[in-house]
């Protein structure tokens, strides 16, 4: 070959690289500080610890990959299995795959290990009170400092504590702590005595389980069904008083039985609702700032701005009503509970940001309106177009008492007076309904005066990273009531929890939108 035509070469190879450099330099800008950690999890078998360690972003494990042939132009596949693992999966366009061609040759072609996986799926689901008791039960083996799921997990394996060949350990942890988990440890001995192709785990250790505690005995149960007979009922207040992470309790229509709910419930996948109609649907927002006899509630617009920003680019026809009285409301509530626009839709968002008590809110003139009758308009009989179809509620408004706030905090209720028990029954008798509100009923929840309210704000950014993962709603606000949960006001007294409660009968997974949802 001459010297031209190396050089031409050459120069062609040099493009290829600074394109496929390019591509993961646009991979890296979507890619935050908690994907980076998982990546580095993820990659423990495939890069050196020391390098690790040396990795503050995604293009520094891109390097290292690249370097050890892990990574290539040619052969993008393990970045794309990394980014389906962390659920990134809308980054895979940029790689030239789409999640189902993932799918389909993950099985054959996987690259991290059953034993990686296993522990990455086993810190997505120990939430931060989990990981506080299991650190309390080893504190003498486990140093003082800051630790996230992964960080522990990694820590156990770096002590030799636990490896592929020995789990005793995290059994232990798991059935003391997370007993549901340990289906996820037996599915991977399994599917790691398949793979050495020795026989499957025995039924003497498929049966550990059978002692395991419910997370709801029949007496809780039935305890939940007397204090809201005809529907959802809340969880535990004692817990959220304490600081317990929330989690949602679902409740089944005909009260023919209760589901316990764990992280999973059946190995087949749960249905999802259909989102292919002409169009996604329809989002109301009231947005109430001033009122005639309580106090303004400044930053409220920041809240609905997001709200509005955030739904269409999901899809979402936004309309905005601004201080709202209860002859408007009412005029609102009549015209979308008719709204041809229904039809064609997928879903139906209706959002409230206002003053409120316990399970009522405020219009704009003051009268209190119980969600329960604004939820009564789009049940199956008053809406037909919306029968079987997902209705979800958002209220930010307080639920209880309001609290003194700190400077540039406010409470969004009024002194309250006795409320009336009709009052306390917020979702319809029937399926399909979801209401999000952003505080457990007795207690108040905050905005800031200018930044907006830490639940809708949590809500907007959530929606806007999750939903590119492919996460449903419920997933969603699980991670809406972990964030706001750990906020504070700024002398740290002050805290909040969400509360969802629904009776969906299936996911409600929303398609990613083609557009980024720009700031």
């Amino acid at each position: 070959m001459t010297s031209q035509g190396q050089s031409l070469n050459s120069t062609l190879d040099d493009n290829c690289q600074v394109n496929f450099r390019g591509t993961l330099l646009t991979i890296d800008s979507y890619l935050g500080d908690q994907d980076v950690e998982r990546l580095k999890f993820l990659c423990r078998d495939s890069i050196a610890s020391k390098n690790l360690e040396k990795c503050g972003s995604a293009l520094d494990i891109f390097d290292y990959l690249m370097a050890e042939e892990r990574l290539s132009e040619e052969d993008p596949s393990f970045l794309a299995e990394l980014l389906y693992i962390i659920k990134q999966r809308v980054l895979l366009r940029h790689l030239r795959y789409t999640k189902e061609q993932v799918e389909h040759w993950l099985p054959g072609r996987r690259k991290v290990s059953l034993f990686r996986n296993l522990l990455y799926e086993l810190s997505e689901d120990i939430s931060s009170e989990n990981l506080k008791s299991m650190i309390f039960l080893l504190r003498e083996s486990i140093p003082k400092v800051q630790m996230t799921s992964l960080s522990f997990l990694a820590y156990l394996e770096k002590q030799d504590k636990i490896d592929e060949d020995n789990l005793t350990l995290l059994e232990d942890l798991c059935k003391k702590i997370v007993p549901n988990l340990m289906r996820k440890i037996d599915k991977y001995k399994r599917e790691k005595a398949s793979q050495a192709g020795a026989p499957p785990v025995t039924k003497e250790t498929e049966s550990l389980h059978q002692g395991e505690k419910e997370l709801f005995s029949h007496s809780d149960i039935n305890q939940l069904l007397g204090a809201l007979p005809q529907e959802v009922s809340w969880q535990d207040e004692h817990a959220q008083r304490n600081g317990d992470r929330a989690t949602p309790v679902s409740v089944e229509m005909l009260g023919a039985s209760v589901d316990t709910l764990t992280s999973e419930t059946s190995t087949k996948e749960t249905a999802v609702y259909r989102m292919d109609r002409k169009h996604r649907g329809l989002c109301v927002v009231v947005n109430n700032h001033s009122f005639t006899s309580l106090s303004e509630r400044p930053g409220t617009n920041k809240d609905a701005e997001c709200l509005k920003r955030v739904f269409q680019w999901l899809g979402f026809s936004v309309h905005i009503y601004v201080n709202v009285t209860k002859g408007h409301l009412e005029e609102v509530l009549q015209q979308f509970q008719t709204h041809p626009g229904h039809a064609d839709g997928d879903c139906f968002v209706f959002c409230v940001l206002t003053h409120g008590k316990f399970g009522a809110v405020y219009s704009s003139d003051g009268e209190l309106i119980p969600i329960r009758q604004i939820m009564s308009h789009f049940t199956a009989q008053q809406c037909p177009a919306l029968a079987h179809k997902p209705k979800l509620f958002f209220i930010q408004a307080c639920q209880g008492e309001e609290i003194q706030p700190s400077v540039s905090i406010e409470a969004d209720a009024v002194n309250p007076e006795h409320v009336p028990p009709s009052l306390q029954d917020s979702v319809p008798v029937e399926a399909d309904f979801l209401l999000g509100l952003a505080t457990v009923p007795g207690y108040v929840s905050f905005r800031h005066m200018e930044e907006g309210s830490w639940y809708i704000q949590s809500l907007y950014n959530h929606l806007k990273d999750l939903v590119p993962r492919q996460e449903d709603i419920l997933s969603i606000l699980t991670a809406v009531n972990d964030d706001v949960s750990r906020q504070a006001d700024k002398r740290g007294k002050k805290k909040q929890m969400p509360q969802p409660a629904f009776t969906l009968r299936k996911k409600v997974v929303f398609p990613v939108p083609q557009e980024e949802l720009l700031l």
